[in-house]
């Protein structure tokens, strides 16, 4: 049975993290906030810090914050930015 998940390229979600270091992405918090930065490191608990980071309203650059740590447990999604 795993050799049919490998051969279905099926991952892990902090398999598809670690194919985004380094990349920008889209990440929405609970409550409605939305950051883009580039995800720099993460943690199995899906802490991130992200560079570069701004905060987004209505899709716009609202303000920017530089260097953020995100705990895991606010997030909602993140996605390739």
């Amino acid at each position: 049975m795993n050799d049919q998940k490998n051969s279905n390229n099926t991952s892990r979600p902090l398999d598809a993290l670690g194919q985004a270091l380094n990349s920008q992405v889209l990440i929405n918090l609970k409550g409605g906030k939305e950051f883009r930065g580039v995800l720099q490191s993460f943690d199995m608990h899906m802490n991130l810090v992200i560079n570069d980071a701004e905060e987004l309203k209505d899709g716009e650059s609202e303000r920017r914050l530089g260097v953020v740590l995100v705990r895991g447990d606010n997030i909602v999604y993140i996605s390739p930015g």
